[in-house]
C-alpha cells in the first residue's frame, strides 16, 4: 500500500496548492511550483478537491509502485517509463504492484513534472496542508525531498480483483482535450501588472524593465528567481516598510537586481515593488531554468482578470469531461 525511492532524483517533494491563512505568523505558503501542472495531474489521475503531487525537477526519481495504483503525469515532460518502457504524459495510467516508475534526461523546455496517484498520497496535513516547505522542514513527507529508501503510503490503492488490463483499456478510451488554456504553451515574454512602487522608479528603469533581456540567475530557487540584466533603480531612493509578500511579485533591491517572489517566498519584504507577474504566466515562469532569458510585457488589470478567469473556466470544463473518467476509478 506504498510507493518505494529507489533512487530520489534532484529535488522531489510533495505539494500541493499552498498553506493558506497563516502568513500572519510567519509562515510561508509554499505549494506547487507550477499550480497548473499540479491541477492538471490531479484531475487526469480522478481526484477532487486538492491533494499533494509529487513535484519532481529536472532529474527525476526513480519510484516502485508496492501497491496497484492509477497514476498520471503534468508539466515538463522528464522523459517518463514505466518498467522501461516510454509513458505518455496528460492521460491515467495503471501501475501494478512491482512496476518501476522512472525518469530520463533533462528535457528541451520545462523542468519540473508533477505526478499525481488517484485518491492521493497519504500525508499528515500541517496547518490543513500538505505542502512541503524546505527551509523549515514542515508538511510533505516529513518535511523534506525524497531520500533513497523512503516509503510513501497510498491514501487508496485501487481495489484488489478488478481486471485490470480492462481497466487500463477503458481508460485509455476516455478522450482527454485539453483546453487551449491548460495547454502548456511556451511564452515569448511574461506578462505583467505595474508594482505598487512602479511610478517611483525612473523612467529608465521602467522602460529597461519592458524592453530588455534578463537571465535568471544560478542563484535561483524556490523561493525566488534572481535576475541579472540592466540595474533598475528608483527616481528617489527612500526607506520602506516591510509588507506582504506575494507569488509572482518582482522586488528590486538596492543593488538594482530584481527578485521575482516564487512559491517558497518569505511572507514580507521590505523591497520596492516594481512589478507583478500575471497569475496566469507563473507556470510559464516556474518551468523556466537558471540561465534561461526572459522578457516582460505589461497588461492591463481588466486583461490579467481576463485571462484568469479563462483558465479557471477550463479546468470546470475538464473536470466536467474527465466525469466518465472518475466513475471508472470510483
Amino acid at each position: 500500500m506504498s510507493m518505494t525511492v529507489i533512487k530520489p532524483g534532484m529535488l522531489s517533494s510533495f505539494q500541493d496548492r499552498g498553506r493558506e491563512g497563516y502568513q500572519h505568523q510567519g509562515i510561508p505558503a509554499a505549494g506547487a511550483m507550477d499550480e497548473r501542472a499540479h491541477r492538471l495531474a490531479n484531475a487526469l489521475a480522478g481526484n477532487d478537491g486538492d491533494p499533494a503531487t509529487l513535484e519532481i525537477t529536472l532529474a527525476g526519481p526513480t519510484l516502485r509502485f508496492d501497491a496497484t495504483a492509477c497514476f498520471a503525469l503534468a508539466g515538463a515532460d522528464l522523459g517518463a517509463t514505466l518498467n522501461g518502457q516510454d509513458i505518455p504524459q496528460h492521460r491515467p495510467l495503471i501501475a501494478r504492484a512491482g512496476d518501476i516508475l522512472a525518469f530520463g534526461a533533462r528535457p528541451a523546455t520545462g523542468v519540473r513534472a508533477y505526478l499525481a496517484v488517484h485518491g492521493g498520497f497519504a500525508l499528515p496535513p500541517v496547518m490543513g496542508s500538505e505542502a512541503t516547505y524546505l527551509r523549515s522542514g514542515f508538511g510533505g513527507f516529513q518535511g523534506r525531498a525524497l531520500a533513497k529508501g523512503d516509503e510513501i503510503p497510498l491514501r487508496r490503492p485501487l481495489a484488489g480483483g478488478r481486471d485490470l488490463d480492462a481497466l487500463q483499456k477503458d481508460l485509455w478510451n476516455v478522450r482527454v482535450y485539453l483546453p487551449a488554456a491548460l495547454g502548456n504553451k511556451r511564452r515569448e515574454t511574461i506578462r505583467f501588472l505595474p508594482g505598487m512602487h512602479w511610478p517611483e522608479f525612473s523612467p529608465a528603469s521602467r522602460r529597461a524593465f519592458t524592453e530588455s533581456e534578463f537571465r535568471i540567475s544560478p542563484q535561483s530557487d524556490r523561493m525566488g528567481y534572481r535576475l541579472q540584466g540592466p540595474a533598475l533603480s528608483m527616481s528617489q531612493p527612500r526607506q520602506m516598510l516591510s509588507e506582504a509578500a506575494c507569488f509572482g511579485t518582482v522586488q528590486v533591491p538596492s543593488g538594482g537586481e530584481a527578485i521575482i517572489l516564487m512559491a517558497d517566498r518569505q511572507t514580507t519584504g521590505g523591497y520596492p515593488k516594481i512589478a507583478q507577474i500575471a497569475t496566469v504566466d507563473l507556470p510559464a515562469l516556474a518551468q523556466c531554468a537558471p540561465g534561461q532569458t526572459l522578457r516582460f510585457q505589461q497588461v492591463e488589470l481588466e486583461e490579467a482578470q481576463r485571462l484568469d478567469g479563462e483558465r479557471e473556466r477550463a479546468f470546470a470544463q475538464l473536470r466536467d469531461a474527465l466525469a466518465p473518467l472518475r466513475a471508472l476509478l470510483a
